[in-house]
């Protein structure tokens, strides 16, 4: 870019220049940032200092971007196409059902911000994020497993139950699973397991986003239909809200009763597995599985 633009641009108000090169992170003209260094105001100097700041932050989103990927890019090197995360949200609730999502991302996606739902505490962006990705995959599903299959086959195995559910729910069949932490049952798709996947592979961060803002929004329709527990706010987690609830308003038929304070709750023993009379508070029901993709 020619120094008569940096010197046009120089003639601007450093509110404009902060708008188009920090707030909207447009491209930086060659020269503009020298420009700014040898102006005399500490105005021009700090917007330089601010801009600088702006592109090195975008330079370790971007590298940070990479090694998230690098899991799908050596098997997108290998002639994979449809390569899905998958992880699950809710095991450690003492309410409501397990849920798991399939995301098969678009070869070199990339998307600012987006990590290990764990680590975005913040409930919008992590709406945002998921909004993005069922926007831009190719193909996203969820599963879940209801309380009365957690009560029946433990809660590991139904967390791999939706999981299966999740990726028989794409509409595209994937060449390859990157799973969190384990393998899923009875698929013939290959797959690896991933120790922390959620903070490692890109594929599997949009999955652990779309599981855990599809729970949340059930768990928030849970609490129109149960109020008084606070299920909006902890998402059927052990709470000293939730404990206290289940001890002064009972356990409702969404509590997992295959788990301690629960079975405490009405009175079961909580060191043995569920006896036969507790077997028969869980009648076998059709589960019920959300999918789209």
């Amino acid at each position: 870019m020619s120094a008569d633009t940096v010197e046009q641009l120089l003639q601007c108000a450093l509110s404009e220049l902060t708008a188009r090169f920090v707030t909207q992170a447009n491209p930086v003209p060659t020269g503009l940032l020298e420009a700014l260094d040898a102006d005399p105001r500490a105005g021009a100097h700090a917007l330089a200092r601010r801009i600088r700041s702006r592109q090195e932050k975008n330079r370790a989103e971007g590298q940070r971007m990479r090694k998230l990927l690098r899991f799908e890019t050596e098997l997108w090197e290998q002639g994979h196409t449809h390569i899905a995360g998958v992880d699950e949200a809710g095991m450690a609730p003492l309410a409501g059902p397990v849920v798991a999502a399939a995301a098969v991302l678009p070869k070199g996606f990339r998307l600012k911000g987006l990590d290990d739902s764990k680590k975005i505490l913040d409930a919008e962006k992590r709406e945002s994020l998921a909004e993005a990705i069922k926007r831009d995959a190719v193909a996203w599903a969820v599963g879940r497993a209801e309380v009365e299959e957690i009560d029946r086959i433990n809660i590991y195995h139904a967390g791999l139950l939706a999981m299966r559910r999740a990726v028989e729910g794409l509409s595209v069949k994937p060449d390859h699973l990157l799973v969190d932490a384990r393998t899923v049952p009875e698929c013939s798709v290959p797959q690896k397991g991933i120790i922390k996947g959620d903070a490692l592979s890109l594929s599997i961060a949009a999955a652990s986003i779309l599981a855990k803002t599809t729970r949340d929004r059930w768990m928030a329709e849970l609490d129109d239909q149960y109020p008084g527990y606070g299920l909006a706010a902890h998402k059927g987690y052990p709470t000293p809200q939730h404990l206290q609830a289940l001890r002064e308003k009972g356990v409702l038929p969404i509590h997992r009763r295959s788990f301690a304070p629960v079975r405490e709750a009405l009175g079961l023993p909580t060191g043995s597995p569920p006896s036969a009379l507790q077997a028969e508070l869980f009648p076998e029901a059709p589960s019920r599985t959300g999918v789209k993709s």
